[in-house]
This record gives C-alpha cells, structure tokens and sequence, in this order.
C-alpha cells in the first residue's frame, strides 16, 4: 500500500510560535518526500477574501484568511468565531483530495473543523497535543486568586481531554504528558520536535572573541504563561552575587513586553527574528535561559543547543526532557535557576564545554525521523476508528 493521503489542520502555521514551526516543518518534510498532504491553514498573512488555494508538488495547501471580527489570543495568533463560513470550502478541499486520516492539532476552529469532518465523512481521526491550553488558562487566571485559577485550570484539562478523545491516534512531545492523555482511553505516542542544525549552527557567531559579556539570552512570546518575570529576578540575583558582566538579549514580543522592559532596563530587545537574523542572536548568546514551565516541548531550546549554547530551563513543562542535566545544560526549578547561571557565567570553560555538548545532542534531533514515526501509526488511527 502506497503512503496515507493526510488533510493536516494545524491550529497555527503562518505565526511565530512552536505549533506554527512545527506545522511548517511537517508540510516541508510531506513535500520533499512527495507524500500526498492536503493542509487546511488559517491567517495567511496579507490575504484578505475568498481561500486562496496552492499547490506544490505533492502538497496542496488551502489559506483561509481570518476575519476582522477575530479575536486576538496574542499580538500574531487569533481566533476567528464566525470560520463556519468556510464549511463549504473545507468540504470540497476534503471531497476533491479524499483523505485516508485527518491530523489536528488542538481545540482551534481548524482543529474544530477537522474533528467535525472528520465524524461527518467518516474519516479517521489523529490529534497531536502542542499546547498546555489548561495551565495557560490557570496563569491567565492568576489575577482572580489561587483557587479560582486552578479551577479554571482543571475545567480546561477535562474539556480539552474531551476533545482530544475524539480522535482514535494521539501524540504528545514527551512521555509526562502522554500518561496525562491516559484519561483520553486513546493510544498515545511521542512525538518530539526536530531542529535544522544547518541554519541554527555554531558558526553563525559574529561576536568578537575577546568581548568579556556574557550574553543571556532568552527566545519565545513575552507572556505571563511563559514566567517571563523570572528574567529580571535573575538578573538581580546575579548582581547581588557580584556578577556584573552579563546582559540580558530577549528576542520575541507579546503582551507583557512593557512591563519586561521596564524591570530590565539594561537588556537588549531585538522583537521578533527569522531566519539567519534568528539563527546569529542564538550563537551570539552564551547563555540560553529559559524560565517557561507550561512549554509542551520548547523548540527555542533545541534550537538553542543546536547553535552551541547551554541552556538553563525549569523543572516543568517539555525543556526538562531535552536538556541533558549538566552536560548541555541544567534543569532547576525557577527559584533555584540563578545559581547554575551564576556558575556558568563564572566559568567559560564549563561554558564550552557544555556548549559542544549541545551541539553534539540536536545534531541527532532530525525531523525525518520524527515526521516517520508520525506517519507509522497513522495506519492504527484507521483500525481503530472501525472498531469505534
């Protein structure tokens, strides 16, 4: 039998976030392999009207612009609550490509859609899990006090774990949140991120080699999910221990950039970065840190290791899984963070030391091998969904 014939709905794909990276990097790999993929996209950046539909060699993609009355999640990422008007469209985009499985990747009003043709048409169904929607929901609800937030945060788990036990084949980044997704009753697989170790590379460093700053860098949304208020708390731990010679170079943007700005005076703010800009501001860092505990995986800090720099990451979330405790890097709970810092930035032998070592780990992180293992249970989806 010939590949799967795969319709992806990918909650983000144009945007810069992770389900984004690795929606786009699965589109790539369907393509370079000629694998028949059908991807139902929204917010194709500059498009305004009707669907604007493309097709590059194996690979057929359909753009469904967001309307002006979307709801803005992020300053780049919305939700458009009337995408119903699009129903025909996705219809005959699935009708015309005929799928053998439909892959979501969340609660969106595409992964909506898609779980909804995929009962209506009878089409097997796979869901991969990107985004702790449940422990931004509770951070977002921090304001309305400790037992309110984890309510909150608990009703999001359970409506989410609903709607993830739609599909019949499910994938998560690590291991910790598959036993999560037990609830489902659904088989779960890991599903790890990859990283182009050609663009995020050591050699893209411009910095002087005698510049004395040590660089902390730190990549990713400016949001209050991402603990971003750990940063100047590190900073001023690092001060009190008479370490002066670092700065700060944050690169992204989001809703709690003032107020980032305004507690690290000092730092460097670079907003958003593609491409080879992005690929030179993680080999000009010596430091990766990253304080975020909700992150599923955390493709920044794969990128990070990638481009020869040691990463500092939380005890929560997905960093944790990749981040090899004092060989690439080390894994603190964010109160305890600034010590390892500290001895980093104390020591630039341990620095490189560590610094070949992450390069060493993501250049066996390729996206083949994980977009294969993908595409492997697809055909457990379909068994599955007959037996339903």
């Amino acid at each position: 039998m010939g590949a799967p014939r795969v319709a992806f709905f990918p909650d983000s794909f144009h945007e810069v976030n992770g389900v984004a990276h690795t929606a786009r990097n699965f589109t790539a790999y369907a393509q370079r392999h000629g694998l028949p993929f059908l991807a139902i996209r929204a917010g194709a950046p500059g498009s305004v009207g009707a669907a604007i539909v493309t097709t590059q060699g194996s690979v057929t993609a359909v753009d469904l612009p967001r309307g002006r009355a979307s709801i803005a999640m992020e300053k780049d990422l919305s939700f458009d609550p009337f995408f119903a008007r699009y129903g025909r469209v996705i219809r005959r985009a699935l009708r015309d490509f005929r799928p053998d499985v439909i892959h979501i990747t969340g609660p969106s009003e595409l992964g909506i859609f898609g779980a909804y043709f995929a009962w209506k048409m009878g089409i097997p169904l796979a869901a991969s899990w990107h985004t702790n929607v449940h422990e931004y929901a509770g951070r977002r609800s921090a304001r309305l006090g400790s037992r309110a937030a984890l309510r909150i945060e608990e009703s999001a788990l359970a409506a989410t774990a609903r709607f993830y036990s739609l599909a019949s084949v499910l994938y998560a980044p690590n291991e910790e949140l598959c036993t999560l997704l037990a609830r489902t009753q659904r088989p779960c697989h890991v599903m790890r991120r990859g990283v182009d170790t050609t663009l995020f590379s050591p050699s893209k460093r411009t910095r002087a080699k005698d510049d004395g700053t040590v660089v902390l860098g730190y990549v990713g949304r400016l949001s209050v999910e991402k603990n971003i208020a750990m940063l100047p708390r590190i900073e001023a731990e690092l001060r009190e221990l008479g370490i002066t010679n670092t700065k700060f170079v944050i690169v992204g943007q989001g809703g709690d950039e003032a107020s980032l700005r305004a507690s690290l005076p000092t730092a460097e703010f670079a907003g958003v970065l593609r491409g080879e800009a992005l690929a030179a501001a993680y080999a000009n860092m010596d430091i990766f840190v990253f304080p975020s505990d909700t992150d599923t995986f955390g493709n920044v800090v794969l990128e990070a290791l990638a481009s020869g720099v040691p990463a500092v990451v939380t005890t929560g979330g997905g960093p944790k899984f990749i981040v090899r405790d004092g060989v690439t890097g080390y894994a603190r709970t964010p109160s305890l963070m600034p010590e390892p810092i500290a001895d980093l930035v104390r020591d630039a032998s341990l620095r490189h030391t560590m610094a070949t070592a992450a390069r060493e780990y993501a250049l066996g992180c390729r996206w083949d091998a994980i977009f294969d293992g993908v595409y492997a249970h697809y055909p457990a989806a379909a068994h599955l969904d007959l037996m339903r």
